[in-house]
């Protein structure tokens, strides 16, 4: 039987009072892709992270090849042949792709081997499909076009072990089946691969699973004896909550409209070009692409953060003449942005003072002239039971939550906030498939109150499941819009990579 690639013994790792890691076994054998599965901090991530020099553990051992190691560094990790892919990316946007794929990588003394590098760069890229210009740009690349930039990276960097953190959520389904097989040639030649990811899909195509739950191990087994179901019960202790279909509904009248959207040209990310839609009172409105093709910009005007430069936004048929946050606001709009931290939350505030931010003047928060605290800390604590936050407390610092925590703040503040629209961007990026059960019932809980939801989303089945209509945006356009009896994972995959195929001519 082969060795392992790499063990892991005890590990133990604290984030000042909060346990990401508590006494975690797990080892990697050549030839397999072994999943860490688990809710939002559950320690996947971080045990990833220290199995790559990027954390160092308070307690526990590694032993790589049969021997211990304790890496002081990523670079340490990356001489014994390991590599990894980020779940956010760790590129330098004003480098060339070549000069990233470099960082870290060794050279011929003071002087990178340029040559040789770009001559392996070019070869790898060839076998993945990836269409490389070594000379690019970062900073001009698609937010796909980057992932596949880092995934190339971390090959060169992996001489035996490559570890994924969510490598699939900026891909479009086509290129997340190029991915897994890639994966598979990889470890047919005695590679092994440590897969972190939230997608069962994702999850039954490995070989072991890893199920951690608050930091501690659950169970190892092999894929093949269990399933999607047991899975979930594992991961959350319990039986996953069951599905209630809705009742047949009709919508209501049109809510908001948009009319030949267009954002200013030199706003960073893609720009958003005509775009014409309508969101009915009671009703979800879809809008499926790859990170990074219009939706943020998009967003960035229904809110009010920038202006159009062209068309005409409406709400309940009454034209908006001057778009700023406090107006869409008074008119009634709800926005769960697409950066959790850079746009919804303030890091170095806590819990309950993040879930006041806009309402801090109304009840329950208001006390007089004051902030009534202990008002605050309760909807807090509600709030943590209620999405299961894993937080310390309603005082702690939101800069102390994992990404899938942060987000469920950001969900408890905007979804508590009524409104006539609800603008979703991404809300369940990174989140854990039980919480992403909750988003889903409190959506639909807002769309049934009669709320117009415009939800953007690249996981195809938010909106297949949720949505009444779908549109797919494609470098800021619209490429096409159905009903979504009328839609399928196919036909929206082709067209979130820009074909038109003759049934959405």
């Amino acid at each position: 039987m082969n060795a392992p690639l790499i063990e892991a013994r005890g590990l133990t790792r604290r984030f000042g009072p909060v346990t990401a890691l508590a006494d975690v076994d797990f080892d990697l054998k050549p030839g397999e892709i072994h999943c860490l599965f688990g809710e939002n901090g559950a320690g996947k991530s971080t045990l990833g992270a220290i199995l790559a020099g990027v954390v160092a553990p308070d307690a526990g051992t590694l032993v790589v090849g049969g021997a211990a190691r304790r890496y002081g560094s990523p670079a340490d990790a990356i001489a014994d042949g390991i590599g990894m892919v980020h779940q956010h990316f760790a590129l330098v946007d004003a480098f060339t792709v070549l000069e990233n794929l470099m960082v870290g990588l060794p050279g011929r003394g003071w002087q990178p081997d340029r040559t040789g590098l770009a001559a392996r760069a070019g070869k790898l890229a060839q076998d993945l499909g990836i269409a490389l210009d070594p000379g690019a740009r970062v900073s001009s690349l698609s937010v796909g076009e980057r992932q596949w930039i880092e995934i190339l990276k971390s090959l060169m960097e992996a001489g035996r072990i490559l570890i994924l953190d969510e490598p699939t959520a900026v891909l479009t389904p086509a290129e997340s089946q190029r991915l897994f097989a890639m994966l598979d040639r990889l470890k047919r030649r005695g590679l092994g691969i440590v897969l972190v990811s939230h997608k069962l899909v994702e999850v039954m195509q490995s070989d072991r699973v890893t199920v951690l739950r608050r930091g501690g191990k659950v169970a190892t087994l092999a894929t093949a004896d269990t399933d999607p179901d047991a899975l979930t019960r594992m991961m959350i202790g319990a039986a996953p909550a069951p599905t209630v279909a809705s009742p047949l509904r009709t919508a209501g009248a049109v809510v908001l409209e948009t009319r030949f959207v267009s954002s200013p040209q030199g706003m960073g990310g893609v720009a958003a070009r005509e775009v014409s839609l309508t969101v009915r009172a009671g009703e979800i409105v879809g809008l499926a692409g790859v990170a990074g093709n219009g939706q943020a910009a998009l967003f960035d005007m229904l809110s009010g953060a920038t202006s159009p430069a062209d068309g005409e936004i409406f709400i309940d048929d009454a034209r908006v003449a001057q778009v700023s946050p406090a107006e869409m606001m008074r008119r009634g709009v709800r926005c769960i942005p697409e950066d959790r931290f850079r746009q919804g939350l303030v890091s170095e505030m806590s819990v309950a003072e993040n879930l006041m931010l806009g309402r801090h003047r109304a009840p329950p928060f208001r006390r007089g002239f004051f902030v009534d605290r202990s008002a605050a800390d309760r909807v807090a604590e509600t709030a943590i039971d209620a999405l299961r936050i894993a937080a310390p407390g309603p005082r702690a610092r939101a800069a102390s939550l994992s990404g899938g925590n942060a987000q469920k703040v950001l969900l408890a503040r905007e979804m508590a906030s009524g409104g006539r629209v609800l603008l979703a961007n991404q809300p369940t990026r990174g989140l854990d498939v039980g919480v992403v059960a909750t988003v889903h019932t409190a959506l639909r809980a807002m769309r049934d109150e009669g709320v117009a939801v415009l939800l953007a989303s690249e996981e195809l089945d938010d909106l297949l499941a949720l949505c009444d209509r779908i549109l797919v945006l494609f470098r800021g356009r619209v490429m096409a819009a159905m009903d979504v009896q009328d839609a399928n994972m196919e036909r929206i995959g082709a067209l979130m990579a820009g074909r038109r195929p003759d049934a959405a001519a």
